[in-house]
């Protein structure tokens, strides 16, 4: 597998411990289907996931940006899932050592095909959080793949005694709206 076999590629690891890391507090978005325990993350095939490996939570830092990653997921079904319910969830979170990889232009200049951003090739994402969590971060701060926002996504297992995840506020999606906006 590819991405696992750069986790560890010397010039990758050196340049993320450039880049740094600052302590990160304040509100995120994230989309969950009712019921669902929103702080549970995924350790599935995802962007900033490689599968197996550890487990992430993905939040937004606009409640926009949670809306249109959920909204884009359920929009690659053959037909919308009418019956499916979501809530929006304001999450407050304390991060100690979250890396931040805002701009496409880091991405590119750590080996990211941006021109596939959008798209499901996720190896060298993958790569890049393998190896920022074998550095011991706790969390990314990425752009969103399908917002013009920028998106946190949180190590789960670095989230020790001394970080917080705290959900603040819930409320439910209308996919009925999201979906005549986007139409517009």
């Amino acid at each position: 597998m590819r991405g696992r076999d750069r986790a560890h590629d010397r010039a990758i690891l050196d340049a993320l411990e450039q880049v740094g890391y600052s302590p990160f507090g304040g509100d995120v978005w994230r989309v969950a289907r009712k019921g669902r325990d929103v702080l549970k993350g995924s350790s599935a095939n995802g962007r900033w996931s490689p599968p197996g490996e550890f487990e992430v939570l993905y939040t937004s830092m606009e409640p926009d940006g949670a809306i249109a990653e959920a909204g884009f997921r359920l929009s690659l079904e053959p037909v919308w899932p009418s019956r499916i319910e979501h809530d929006l969830h304001r999450i407050s979170i304390q991060l100690e050592r979250t890396l931040r990889l805002a701009e496409i232009p880091q991405l590119s200049n750590l080996g990211v095909n941006v021109t596939k951003y959008t798209s499901f090739d996720y190896t060298d994402t993958q790569t890049i959080a393998s190896a920022a969590h074998f550095l011991e971060y706790d969390g990314l701060i990425v752009p969103s793949a399908r917002h013009q926002c920028t998106n946190l996504v949180v190590f789960l297992d670095r989230v020790g005694k001394n970080l917080r995840l705290d959900v603040r506020e819930t409320t439910p999606v209308d996919w009925g709206a999201w979906r005549k906006n986007q139409n517009r």
